[in-house]
């Protein structure tokens, strides 16, 4: 379907193209700064950065790296969570023609060896807590010459950057270490305060790579998606035409998403610095006291999140009596957003939630549902500006299927990786010719909103029988007692595989496995009703809330094996 049909049911204000200006990531905060000096940039506990100190940080800070040797197409990672120095971190990489290797810090050591040396990874910026907790151990594993060590409290002001140490050393685990000097140590707040010059003055090109971002892994070993400043830029450009009643200057978007995630990055990171928006900064994600408490006292216009965060919200005790009205564009991705958790955000808030989709290869954003016109819950919407998209037999990448068909979606657009870094046989095995294969089932409706069927990964095959574990599990949220559910395949010596879901209960309700079982056999073919059903008080989730099949996968794979020993 690329012949852009789905045009038609774009809001009136949304431009079918867009003349992309080809301007890199570190100019949207230069032309912030020059345009709204002294507006809020980022606020952060105590303290609030306005542009033009963010924008100096970033040029000092960008003047120590560069004295320590990070030039033109060096790796630097950042292993750091939502706090100012992540923010200042990434705009000096950037600023020097260098690329920003983001890095989860909730990674266990296997995960950053690979991840870092992989990229090659020279320096590294990281937290007290985390270099003293995974990385000092990590040193002689790593091609890592220069640590460049943060501090949450250094951001902070009286009396609360005194205070800070003595909380954040009690958490468990500790947010805050004593970190020796040493050889190729360095303390972040030092090389900001102490930087010798201005940064020097890099010709970064638009086609330059900007991020080596990696994928989760779940399909195998975890991949960098060389993502350039044009994929980045353009999709930013994108996102901004979507949401054409934002104003530059004056809004206020919560960061949740983690920026070391690319929706958390490029929506709420790379989105609010094009806007000039002040970035209200969320480091804990989980943390739904702090989430709500940040909406009220910054009156938040903007939130970008996932399924979870929203529907954290909507069971937070007292939430009816809680002002958080002042939101008016939400924006949902990473999971399928149920139709009870819309309903029940939009009720509490007055805002409209538009569900999305993208993935990191697409930096991320390729569908939204419109913001004023026709949105279609259960779909992820139609194709953004400047993207061209086609459903496929998943045998056949050439082979086109009818309207309406389930096949694998290809994506083509500026947004687009260049491809995966030092891995041309898996780069070659994603694409065909000039289109991106997401490895996602999907089929389009007469007007082209794209319904996700499932991942080709997660698609469980019961006695011959294709089944999606998402529409279990949406038949299942909408259950009255149930607050999440994650249905996966279990290996049958009969069936080849048996759907087994695992479900919460929201407190204070109760179910039984035959209420449930009666409930969906009303609701789904008989062959896709669980064979299995597992409570549990909670479900495992990655740093993005998203929940987590393989790990349930493991534990079944484990207990089977231990069973047949």
């Amino acid at each position: 379907m690329s012949d852009r049909s789905w045009q038609k049911s774009y809001d009136d204000a949304v431009t079918p193209e867009i003349d992309f200006e080809e301007t890199v990531l570190h100019g949207f905060l230069a032309r912030s700064a020059a345009r709204f000096p002294d507006a809020p940039a980022i606020p952060f506990m105590n303290r609030t950065l306005a542009f033009r100190q963010l924008a100096a940080d970033v040029d000092r800070f960008a003047s120590s790296l560069a004295a320590l040797g990070v030039k033109r197409n060096s790796k630097v990672a950042i292993h750091l969570p939502n706090v100012p120095q992540t923010v200042i971190s990434i705009m000096a990489v950037l600023k020097l023609g260098a690329q920003a290797v983001m890095t989860n810090p909730l990674y266990v050591r296997r995960e950053i060896e690979h991840q870092w040396n992989d990229a090659g990874a020279e320096t590294a910026v990281t937290t007290d807590f985390l270099y003293d907790q995974k990385l000092k151990s990590l040193r002689d594993k790593l091609p890592v010459k220069n640590y460049i060590v943060a501090s949450i409290p250094e951001y902070l002001k009286f009396p609360l950057n005194l205070l800070a140490p003595l909380k954040l050393k009690k958490a468990d685990p500790p947010l805050f270490a004593n970190v020796e000097r040493g050889e190729g140590v360095h303390f972040f707040g030092e090389l900001v305060r102490g930087a010798s010059g201005k940064a020097p003055d890099v010709e970064v090109d638009f086609d330059d790579i900007a991020l080596l971002q990696y994928t989760g892994g779940t399909t195998g070993v975890s991949k960098g998606a060389m993502l350039t400043h044009r994929n980045l830029s353009c999709n930013v450009q994108q996102i901004a035409s979507w949401f054409p009643n934002a104003v530059p200057g004056e809004e206020v978007l919560l960061a949740a998403l983690p920026f070391f995630h690319i929706f958390g990055l490029t929506v709420c990171m790379m989105w609010a610095q094009y806007l000039s928006a002040a970035v209200v900064l969320a480091p804990n994600p989980r943390d739904v006291k702090a989430l709500i408490g940040a909406i009220r006292k910054h009156k938040v216009t903007l939130f970008p999140a996932v399924p979870a965060m929203f529907n954290a919200i909507n069971q937070y005790p007292g939430i009816e009596r809680i002002d958080i009205s002042s939101i008016k564009s939400c924006f949902s991705g990473s999971a399928p957003l149920p139709l009870s958790v819309l309903q029940r955000f939009e009720e509490l808030t007055g805002c409209r939630i538009v569900e999305g989709y993208g993935l990191t290869e697409t930096s991320p954003v390729t569908h939204v549902n419109p913001l004023m016109g026709v949105r279609k819950v259960g779909t992820v919407g139609i194709p953004v500006p400047g993207t061209d998209i086609k459903v496929v037999d998943p045998a056949d990448p050439a082979k086109e299927v009818e309207q309406g068909e389930e096949g694998e979606l290809l994506v083509k657009g500026p947004q687009v990786m260049k491809g995966y870094w030092n891995n041309e046989e898996e780069t070659a095995a994603t694409f065909s010719g000039e289109w991106f294969r997401t490895g996602d089932l999907v089929a389009l409706d007469e007007d082209g909103y794209c319904l996700i069927v499932g991942r080709k990964k997660d698609m469980i095959i019961a006695s011959g029988y294709n089944i999606y574990p998402d529409e279990i599990d949406q038949e299942l949220m909408s259950h009255p007692a149930i607050l999440e559910s994650c249905t996966i395949g279990v290996p049958d010596p009969k069936r080849g595989e048996s759907v087994k879901a695992f479900v919460v209960l929201k407190p204070g309700r109760k179910a039984t496995v035959e209420e449930l079982e009666e409930y969906l056999r009303d609701r789904l073919a008989a062959y896709k009703v669980p064979k299995m059903i597992e409570f549990r008080d909670e479900l495992p989730k990655s740093s993005m809330m998203k929940l987590l099949r393989r790990e349930l996968r493991d534990e079944e794979l484990e207990r089977l094996d231990l069973n047949e020993d």
